[in-house]
């Protein structure tokens, strides 16, 4: 980490210090929400809802492999940011080198055993006769650029742990604008369709990865992801796996979870499952913005507590709380008036858009909570609290989402579907924040004061 950086984490005033790490990251969180409604937009525009439907199918098994990615990205950072505190700068290295090639390896396993179980995963996801080779086509070609996503989606992270966000937000803004190039291109300009949108993805993580390889190789880091440096040592892997397990977790539990949501949600035929789609595309405006505050916001956090600068840590979080709740807050208010024009863009037969447009009703009564989740969940995170990281990300989307998903679609059927997120989003806000509290509690001591963190 260079003295700036240094400068920045320790002495900048708290606002300049959140926002300078915060904005480049959620400029980059909206690079990836328009990098993933490209491919649903452009596939739109061939005004065919089935392929809608086969793109709505697909992208949460893509997406399992930017969870994978979120393995080492986010438990590298947060190790990384930590020893940067505690001085350890050669230890943070070889953090750095046993990330990029863990990456590689289980990219590598990853995409051949999606491609070797293909047939079985078309069924699990609900495809049906008309969206079989539709999904089937998107999947095969996206697999194959397994280890570029996961090196991707782990340095846009890791960069920002050295103190270098808007770096970090170079390689996903690259990354995806070259997607969105290429979409419309390749969709309708070759007549691809699908496999045009599939195409355009796999160059997309190609080029962002190849940014973040070229950063590290050129010396413009401290950091290094030579073999050389490669180390399971010091209990790094653990350190690593430690934080980045519970962490992805909650990617892959969003995944699982879309699986099963357009499995049930396939019953009620092929609009119900584009209009669900859209639906969820509405609400990720709010979600990935504050995922991306939340990010932002983690590197400070850790190296507050690797230094034990307390004081410091409690006015970070103070201000990240109350702005995160005013961002989610008015980010929900423009998408609910915005919903019905937005859903448009997506859909044209009238069945799917009014599946999407009482979905999209659903699922915004709770986003305003998106940006007090993601800050307290980033800060367990950069308290290193692997346990109560593992216990928020193995509920919201898991042990309460998909019982919630049983249970009220037996009580409303298709509706029932999407009041699942709804009570998912209530509990597991009341649980993360009190995790929290129980963590400070622990970690500064039992006289400190909690409720200036959150209130005030």
């Amino acid at each position: 980490m260079n003295s700036d950086s240094m400068t920045v984490f320790e002495q900048a005033p708290v606002p300049k210090a959140v926002l300078q790490n915060t904005i480049p990251a959620m400029a980059a969180m909206l690079m990836v929400l328009i990098y993933n409604l490209a491919d649903t937009f452009f596939i739109a525009q061939t005004h065919n809802d089935i392929l809608v439907a086969a793109v709505s199918l697909a992208t949460p098994v893509f997406l399992i492999f930017m969870a994978v990615g979120t393995v080492f990205g986010i438990g590298g950072t947060s190790v990384i940011s930590r020893s940067f505190g505690q001085g350890r700068q050669e230890y943070a290295k070889k953090v750095c080198a046993f990330c990029m090639w863990s990456c590689v390896a289980v990219g590598a396993l990853m995409s051949a055993g999606f491609l070797i179980f293909m047939e079985q995963i078309l069924t699990l996801i609900g495809a049906s006769a008309d969206t079989w080779e539709p999904s089937k086509t998107y999947l095969t070609i996206v697999a194959l650029g397994g280890p570029f996503v996961l090196i991707s989606n782990c340095y846009s992270n890791i960069l920002r742990a050295e103190g270098q966000p808007n770096k970090a937000m170079v390689g996903q803004i690259l990354g995806n604008l070259l997607n969105v190039v290429l979409d419309p291109i390749m969709i309708l300009g070759f007549h691809w369709g699908i496999t045009g949108a599939a195409i355009a993805t796999v160059i997309g993580n190609v080029a962002g990865a190849g940014y973040y390889v070229l950063y590290y190789i050129t010396g413009q880091s401290a950091l290094s992801i030579h073999m050389k440096d490669v180390s399971t040592k010091d209990c790094i892997c653990a350190n690593v796996l430690a934080i980045g397990t519970p962490a992805s977790l909650g990617a892959l539990l969003m995944s699982v979870s879309q699986i099963v949501v357009n499995a049930r949600m396939a019953g009620y035929g092929d609009m119900a499952v584009a209009g669900m789609g859209v639906a969820m595309k509405v609400t990720m405006m709010t979600g990935m913005v504050c995922i991306g505050f939340g990010q932002g916001v983690q590197p400070l956090l850790g190296y507050c507590v690797g230094a034990k600068l307390w004081e410091r840590f409690k006015k970070i979080m103070r201000f990240s709380i109350v702005f995160s709740l005013g961002l989610s807050a008015a980010m929900t208010g423009l998408c609910y008036l915005l919903r019905g024009s937005i859903i448009r863009v997506f859909l044209t037969e009238p069945a799917s858009f009014d599946y999407a447009f009482t979905f999209t009703n659903i699922l915004l009564t709770t986003s305003f909570l998106f940006g007090v989740f993601y800050v307290l969940t980033n800060a367990l995170q950069a308290m290193g609290a692997a346990v109560q990281a593992l216990i928020i990300n193995l509920s919201r989307q898991g042990m309460i989402y998909i019982p919630a998903l049983f249970i009220l679609q037996a009580v409303l059927e298709a509706d029932g579907l999407a009041w699942a997120q709804p009570v998912a989003d209530l509990l597991s806000t009341a649980l993360v924040a009190g995790l929290y509290l129980w963590t400070s509690r622990r970690m500064m001591g039992e006289n400190f004061d909690f409720q200036p963190i959150l209130l005030s």
